[in-house]
């Protein structure tokens, strides 16, 4: 039996080879994509499995009035709570910033690796694999240190499992020796915590009064619960805790307290920080766009099941002697049912080896777009992707398979099937259903393609082009150190040839808010804005970048008053203040970084993006950086090049910064212009992905509408002859062939349009900037999906109308 039903299927798939063809490559691309981005999804799922107990352990974010929702805590938050509330067993604090290095030497030899400032309890919490040494007080004070496996080999070559009890010192003004505690083996799986060295937190042994500051947030710390332990109750108590004092610290500085901004503390499992951190997380990755594009990809399998559905459903008149005569000699209904859905299988499985190939082939390119190493070692990826093979196969055969067991023998055998209104209802809906999610995709890629455009066309306020960045790694002094080698550097590079220009910044354009506070009203105390950007930079900066101002002037080195108290405002923090550009000239205000010194507002800026157009533009206040404790900070120089010879001078600056400025380490640089796109880089990858899901869609689509419409009008061959025959012309024809695709092509377009604007609705509200819904994607969806509809079956309407009439009507 199992023979005759391969044969049988066999046959008719050389028979219809084209409807299997398009079933097998439609499938095959529809399951590539769906694994990929899945294959993605587990990737991001995965990191952080490897913590033992994992399921009690939490990372502790601040949502803190204006300051949005932060992944940083204070002492007291993290301390207090432990002993005020029983459910807390113990906390930890681990500062881990996977782009702050610290080069470490011993000897000659010395490591540029990345740090992990952390507290006692670290590997309470997180027990990576001893290496050597051993973890009690293995970081009990700041003259000790422990280091990564791979860091010890940098240090000490073959012999790195004997370095326990040895020193090393960190290159830092001052630095003393550490002497090294453990060696430890970082996590091969997926995660976050794997630093070059750990050694206790600096601010953790402060000796003045930060640490008793709640609103100190300086530090990521985890909470461990009791098993069982309610959660939301937790959260509750922590931010009612954490509120009252916010408010207490508020009013002791004069302020107005906000009780409608209280604070809120979220607790998110360290096994799903990943990816459902409120806050920006550590390295967290983008869980609303895998979603998005897992759901999306969902949609293209859906797609690639209904044209296998179409198909077999319109290749219903040409089986259905073959089950009347099935039934007629004593086939059952079970049996037909099983022999379609081992037909059905066949092609599926087909399509899923040929979509294991695919991904091998396509997975570096994506790792490469993704900024990523996954690999197909994972066994659940292939478990799942498994049962996802047998539950598509059982959905996309059953429908045609009860449908094709339905047929009624004394009807079939009459050969009148192909009249019946039923079949005709079941491939127009679902013709309909995959039209719609073509016209969803196409209005979605139109709408992404113009939200981003706007980004990347917007006046940024600013002028980057030509201009680099070289971030210090290494400092020159005790006191003032960064200020210092600030300009000896800027002195030293404005004489390499090409340099037309130097100045530098505390926050740097593209790389995101690194210090903000808050500010006063001098006038009036209790008027404050919270988050304002430390704008600390060379006098130069405004020239520099071209910016523009709408009010007063710009600093001058010849004013006394400007080195001293002068600033300039932009546009966002005077609106913030409630004052006019006018009426912000000569206000003077208390900023939170400098206790009760007045700066006085002698400029207005027109408001520029620094930290990327789909954000906010941030209040911020200006001043020379040489003015406080920004000078100790400044951490970069800025650069712009003669555009006659960019390459030539990049290579003399790489030549003095690594001979000279900080010779032994990664010499490293971004163009300014780049480095503020990447802001916007997953906003591109999205129109990118988006774009290629689109035309996958399109090809599914298309050729699915090019299978069923060669099948329906092949069986209409017989009616085109008779026209032929009574002096119908070609034109008439075609459109009576192709007038009921068009018509469910503008029905599917309009029942997809409340879909696709609900859709774009949704993503768009991530965009503090963004374009008005517009009206031309819905318009151009319906006129592109017509116009490829009509090219794709009048091609074949066409071919219909050259047919041999005697070969059709010689019977009749």
């Amino acid at each position: 039996m199992l023979k005759n039903w391969l044969k049988i299927a066999f046959i008719n798939y050389r028979k219809n080879w084209l409807s299997t063809l398009i079933n097998i490559l439609g499938l095959s691309v529809g399951l590539c994509v769906f694994l990929l981005i899945f294959i993605h999804w587990q990737d991001e799922k995965s990191y952080e499995q490897w913590i033992p107990g994992k399921e009690n352990i939490y990372l502790v974010e601040n949502k803190i009035s204006d300051f949005g929702t932060m992944v940083v805590s204070s002492y007291p938050e993290l301390a207090v709570s432990k002993e005020k509330f029983p459910e807390i067993e113990d906390y930890t604090i681990a500062n881990i910033w996977s782009n702050y290095k610290v080069r470490l030497i011993s000897g000659s030899k010395s490591a540029f690796v990345s740090s992990c400032r952390a507290s006692d309890s670290f590997f309470d919490f997180f027990p990576l694999e001893k290496v050597a040494g051993s973890y009690k007080d293995a970081i009990s004070d700041k003259t000790k240190i422990t280091i990564s496996e791979d860091t010890a080999k940098m240090l000490f070559g073959d012999e790195y499992k004997n370095c326990i009890g040895k020193t090393i010192t960190q290159d830092i003004p001052n630095s003393i020796p550490l002497v090294i505690t453990a060696v430890y083996r970082n996590p091969e799986q997926n995660s976050v915590f794997k630093p070059g060295f750990i050694m206790k937190n600096e601010g953790l042994d402060n000796k003045n009064d930060s640490n008793l500051q709640w609103t100190n947030y300086s530090y990521i710390g985890y909470f461990r619960l009791k098993p069982g332990t309610d959660i939301a109750s937790l959260e509750k108590k922590l931010s009612d805790l954490m509120a009252e004092q916010e408010k207490i610290t508020t009013l002791k500085r004069g302020q107005k307290y906000d009780g409608k901004k209280k604070a809120e503390i979220f607790l998110t499992p360290v096994g799903k920080m990943k990816l459902d951190a409120k806050s920006e997380g550590i390295e967290k990755g983008d869980k609303k766009s895998i979603m998005i594009l897992l759901s999306l990809s969902a949609l293209i399998l859906l797609l690639s099941g209904i044209n296998l559905i179409n198909l077999k459903t319109a290749q219903a008149s040409q089986r259905a002697k073959e089950v009347g005569v099935r039934k007629a000699v004593g086939s059952t209904r079970s049996k037909l049912v099983l022999q379609f859905l081992l037909e059905t299988f066949m092609i599926c499985f087909a399509a899923f080896i040929i979509a294991l190939v695919l991904i091998e082939l396509f997975l570096p390119v994506y790792n490469k777009f993704l900024n990523k190493e996954i690999k197909l070692n994972n066994p659940s990826v292939f478990i799942y992707s498994g049962l996802l093979l047998i539950v598509f196969s059982l959905i996309s055969g059953l429908i045609p398979s009860f449908y094709l067991s339905n047929f009624k023998p004394i009807n079939t055998l009459k050969g009148n099937f192909s009249r019946s209104r039923s079949g005709v209802w079941l491939r127009n809906s679902i013709l309909m259903l995959q039209l719609i999610i073509s016209s969803f995709f196409m209005i979605c890629a139109l709408v992404i393609h113009s939200q981003v455009n706007y980004m990347m066309n917007k006046d940024l306020g600013f002028k980057g082009d030509q201009v680099i960045q070289i971030q210090f790694k290494k400092t020159d002094g005790q006191n003032d150190y960064n200020y210092k080698k600030y300009i000896r550097l800027k002195n030293e590079i404005s004489k390499i040839s090409g340099v037309t220009d130097i100045t530098g910044s505390l926050n740097s354009i593209g790389l995101g808010i690194t210090n903000a506070s808050s500010v006063q009203n001098a006038a009036d105390t209790t008027q404050s804005i919270q988050n304002v950007l430390l704008g600390a930079i060379d006098y130069n900066y405004f020239k520099f970048y071209k910016m523009k101002f709408v009010a007063g002037r710009d600093l001058d080195l010849r004013f006394a008053s400007d080195t001293i108290t002068g600033a300039v405002a932009n546009e966002t923090f005077i609106k913030k203040m409630g004052w006019s550009k006018n009426q912000a000239l000569g206000k003077e205000v208390y900023p939170d970084w400098e206790k009760r010194k007045k700066y006085k507002i002698i400029g207005v800026l027109k408001d520029f993006y620094f930290n990327g157009v789909d954000k906010p533009v941030e209040p911020v206040l200006f001043f020379n950086y040489d003015r406080n404790q920004a000078k100790q900070n400044m951490s970069n120089i800025q650069i712009k090049l003669d555009k006659n010879d960019i390459n030539g001078t990049l290579n003399r600056i790489k030549e003095f910064w690594t001979t000279k400025a900080e010779p032994g380490y990664p010499y490293d640089f971004e163009f300014v212009d780049k480095q503020f796109a990447k802001t916007f880089e997953k906003f591109q990858k999205q129109k990118t992905l988006f774009t290629m899901l689109n035309a996958a869609v399109l090809v599914i689509a298309l050729s699915g509408l090019f299978a069923l419409s060669s099948l329906l009008i092949e069986q209409q061959l017989r009616d085109v002859a008779i026209k032929k025959t009574l002096g119908a012309d070609e034109k008439t024809i075609i459109w009576d062939l192709t007038k009921r695709f068009l018509t469910i092509c503008t029905i599917a377009v309009l029942i997809s349009m409340p879909f696709g604007y609900y859709a774009m609705n949704e993503w768009l509200k991530d965009f503090a900037y963004r374009i008005d819904m517009p009206v031309w994607p819905y318009a151009l969806s319906l006129i592109l999906l017509l116009i490829l509809t009509f090219a794709v079956v009048s091609f074949k309407a066409y071919r219909a109308t050259k047919i041999n009439l005697v070969k059709y009507l010689k019977y009749e």
